[in-house]
């Protein structure tokens, strides 16, 4: 697999913005043929995303919802910003193998590659280069940018190893999709950050 675990974060985000940038979103790359439409939902999202899940404020990812699908093995989360200028989009999250019980996530999962809560869950890089959750950060003034939250329901689980890039997750997934959905939240920052 190319971009392994160990590739410095700078390294990361070239090799993705030479690979996806200005490709479509994940929903439109996998799961346009998705049988399901799953119903994606946050008590902390509600049109926009709050500071505190921002890099501006904690980081901190969302609790989300969705609706199980009949007959999946797994979940998988792709979280992107097509608004950001390169790459774009943007990944801020690459979370597969979510397990099939399963139907929501806490908030704060930890920025690991493998949890133990939910067990089994594997966390890809985003476009910065780390592991787990990447809160929205675009540039001060900017429009208000979209964040996809997309949820897709898999017939199996994912032989792709921890740390993996979307492209890869995508790949994997390809052919597997029963279901797919989004939320799409919006966060802008108007002011400059304290120092």
């Amino acid at each position: 697999m190319a971009n392994q675990t160990t590739q410095p974060p700078a390294t990361a985000m070239e090799s993705q913005a030479q690979q996806g940038s200005g490709a479509p979103l994940a929903l439109q790359r996998v799961g346009a043929n998705a049988r399901n439409q799953i119903k994606v939902s946050s008590p902390a999202i509600h049109g926009t995303i709050s500071k505190m899940q921002s890099e501006y404020g904690d980081g901190v990812s969302p609790e989300l919802w969705w609706e199980r699908v009949e007959g999946a093995k797994s979940y998988a989360l792709i979280l992107e910003d097509p608004d950001a200028r390169s790459p774009s989009p943007f990944v801020h999250w690459v979370a597969y193998n979510i397990p099939a019980d399963r139907s929501s996530l806490p908030e704060g999962l930890q920025e690991q590659e493998r949890l133990t809560e939910p067990a089994g869950l594997l966390q890809g890089r985003t476009s910065k280069g780390n592991v787990g959750y990447f809160g929205p950060r675009p540039p001060v003034g900017d429009p208000p940018h979209h964040y996809h939250f997309q949820v897709f329901a898999l017939d199996s689980e994912l032989a792709v190893p921890p740390g993996a890039e979307r492209d890869d997750v995508l790949k994997a997934m390809s052919g597997h999709v029963l279901g797919a959905g989004e939320l799409v939240g919006t966060y802008q920052q108007t002011t400059e950050p304290a120092p």
